[in-house]
């Protein structure tokens, strides 16, 4: 079992869960305002609530000029956010935690929340993205360089490990981390099951789907993701987020 970070093992036993050593808003003042994130994450954020918010079509007796800026999303606000983070994008630079968990907070009161951290998992990894040897590669090298992927890209993007891949193909765990921190109500977690799911399926085809079987934010010790066709604990099956916005 692999040992996170910040977690002990709650037994002696080999499959004994990790437990997080002390709670997770128990930190250093330095380390809320440490600006280690990548403002791509939060671009990416408001980028995918302005396109979610953006009519299909206008009503005949609909005044878009009252009725459009009441969209989050489309607010003027908003746009003064993406301009500023596409300049701190361009300049190289990074965001706080605090500012981080600011805009998440932003994002769960929106009733579409799951499906915006979802779609901006995917987009931050790359969706539509595929190497040439996709399909060509046997299984389990395909699975090595996506586990190596995911790494970079998550410590790239966040300026930290979140979690640890234990033993199979995939079974990513974290306990403790930086989503569940700053929505413990686990509606962030899906950032990182769209993520890890469009990374996966760049490496291993787009049958492959990514199951979050385990979340704090569900009252459970620790958080996993996992392919699905890898789960075989059906007591771990509750509430599976396979594609959020399906359905």
């Amino acid at each position: 079992m692999f040992v996170r970070r910040g977690c002990t093992l709650a037994g002696s036993g080999r499959n004994s869960p990790p437990m997080p050593t002390e709670p997770a808003t128990a930190r250093p003042p330095q380390e809320t305002t440490s600006r280690r994130i990548a403002p791509t994450v939060a671009l990416t954020l408001l980028e995918v609530i302005r396109r979610r918010d953006l009519p299909t079509e206008v009503l005949e007796a609909e005044d878009p000029s009252v009725t459009m800026p009441r969209r989050l999303g489309l607010s003027e606000v908003i746009e003064r956010q993406i301009r500023r983070y596409r300049e701190e994008v361009r300049r190289k630079e990074r965001i706080s935690d605090s500012e981080f968990r600011d805009l998440v907070r932003l994002v769960t009161r929106r009733p579409d929340s799951v499906d915006v951290f979802f779609q901006s998992g995917n987009v931050l990894s790359g969706d539509g993205w595929s190497p040439r040897w996709q399909g060509v590669l046997p299984r389990p090298l395909g699975y090595g360089l996506m586990r190596r992927r995911m790494r970079r890209g998550l410590a790239r993007l966040f300026g930290r490990r979140i979690g640890g891949f234990g033993p199979g193909p995939f079974v990513l765990e974290a306990c403790a981390h930086l989503l569940i921190d700053s929505d413990p109500g686990g509606d962030a977690c899906h950032l990182l099951t769209g993520f890890a799911q469009a990374t996966v399926q760049q490496y291993c085809g787009r049958s492959a789907q990514i199951a979050h079987t385990l979340c704090e934010g569900r009252g459970d010790p620790f958080c996993r993701w996992t392919v699905l066709a890898e789960e075989r604990a059906q007591e771990e099956s509750h509430g599976l987020a396979l594609n959020p916005g399906a359905g």
